[in-house]
């Protein structure tokens, strides 16, 4: 049983793995939308609270909703470009409008979606989980040069960071025992702050401005508005979450030996489209499974519910307390990119690990695996390949995790298919036959 100081600890961890994501949609989207000041530090406050409860929904369970699997929800990436399209067009009101119906949409389709899954055999479970790992590395690596779009991006004092972080991590790992070496992540973000701080690269000019409380209030930006085509909009970007949401559920089963039912998945996706429907009524954002924390779970070995229940309660708090929120914000990115080599590889390696326990000298389990994955990376590398596609199409295939899901779905129906039509021809002619 873990102690309260650390259960904080390991659920803080859990939290910095995630905030740079959670706060970045915010930042980005209110940034597009030309917001003033007060009104983004509303989006951010507002994103941490929903954040923390959407967890918290999806770790506590009922008999419909929740997963009770140890996952952390926050904003999808995938909303940003649909949320600014719709709010640009007409108004913030009406993107939430859409964020509240699609929610409903998630939570009545759960169930459909769940009878779906038998087509998530070993060998596509497997490819689907390196994808995730894979398709993150690119973000990795722009955080250790600084941060995609930095003044200082590739700057030898970024790659420095991110190693001192990575190989302080690398060092608690091989060293220490217990619990230091569960919180190996937090202490190499420590470590690579205080180094950072010594080099005048840390300010608390962020800190200083934040308030102290701030309490996040349905419809901020005005009623909910309705069009049916930002709502069409904002349903298929959940339908994409949906299949994403899928491939971090079994990457999170294998991370702690756990094999995920179909039931599962059904109640942590309507528990998702509960947590959408309050994160359009609190004007934040659409909410899915967070690929990143998987890594960290892999890492630590810790595979308890209680630290993302820790987690989700931070989440709340700094969502209240905007200055402590604040505070977690002095990270440099290129600590965190150090953090998340180590986090993001750990993912790829338990997908290589699920499809060790594949035959892959069939060759259609081979080529199942490998085009998958190729697709997959290959999509999260260079999604402008799909800049001249319809708008559907490009919001589906630009997600490496997705285009690389569909890839491993469809092939592992047409060459399973096809593999028995061959097995039953053979057996058919090796039946006797009388003269």
């Amino acid at each position: 049983m873990l102690s309260k100081q650390k259960l904080f600890a390991l659920g803080f961890q859990h939290v910095m793995a995630m905030y740079a994501g959670a706060i970045a949609v915010p930042l980005i989207v209110g940034g597009a939308l030309h917001l003033t000041p007060a009104q983004m530090a509303y989006l951010v406050a507002a994103d941490l609270f929903t954040c923390g409860i959407a967890t918290l929904l999806q770790i506590m369970g009922t008999r419909f909703f929740g997963s009770r699997l140890p996952v952390i929800l926050g904003c999808t990436f995938t909303a940003v470009g649909p949320i600014i399209a719709i709010a640009s067009t007409s108004n913030l009101a009406t993107a939430y409008g859409a964020i509240i119906l699609s929610g409903i949409f998630v939570v009545l389709a759960a169930p459909l979606y769940g009878k779906l899954l038998r087509f998530f055999p070993t060998v596509v479970t497997g490819s689907v989980v390196t994808i995730i790992g894979l398709s993150l590395i690119p973000v990795a690596m722009n955080n250790v040069a600084g941060g995609q779009g930095s003044a200082d991006f590739g700057q030898p004092r970024n790659l420095l960071l991110a190693l001192v972080t990575l190989l302080v991590i690398l060092l608690v790992n091989r060293v220490a025992k217990g619990f230091l070496r569960s919180i190996s992540v937090l202490i190499g973000l420590f470590a690579g702050t205080v180094v950072a701080y010594a080099m005048g690269m840390v300010h608390f000019a962020a800190v200083a401005d934040a308030s102290w409380v701030s309490v996040a209030q349905p419809f901020y930006f005005g009623k909910p508005e309705f069009s049916i085509m930002a709502v069409c909009t904002m349903i298929i970007v959940n339908i994409v979450s949906m299949v994403e949401s899928t491939g971090v559920y079994l990457a999170v089963g294998k991370a702690i030996d756990q094999k995920v039912e179909q039931k599962q998945i059904v109640n942590g996706l309507r528990s998702e489209g509960l947590a959408i429907m309050l994160g359009g009524i609190f004007n934040a954002f659409p909410y899915t499974a967070f690929s990143q924390n998987v890594g960290l779970i892999s890492l630590t070995r810790v595979k308890s519910r209680n630290v993302i229940f820790a987690a989700g309660g931070i989440m709340v708090v700094l969502g209240l307390l905007p200055k402590l929120a604040a505070l977690t914000t002095v990270i440099p990115n290129a600590v965190l990119g150090g953090a998340m080599i180590v986090m993001f590889g750990s993912v790829a390696a338990s997908g290589m690990s699920i499809l060790s326990e594949v035959d892959l000298r069939k060759e259609s389990n081979l080529l199942i695996a490998a085009c998958s994955i190729a697709v997959g990376l290959g999509s999260a590398v260079l999604p402008q390949m799909f800049d001249q596609l319809p708008s559907f199409a490009k919001m589906l295939l630009q997600n490496g995790i997705v285009s690389g899901s569909i890839m491993a779905i469809v092939l592992n129906i047409v060459l399973t298919r096809k593999q028995r039509e061959s097995a039953q021809g053979v057996n058919v002619s090796e039946v006797p036959q009388k003269v």
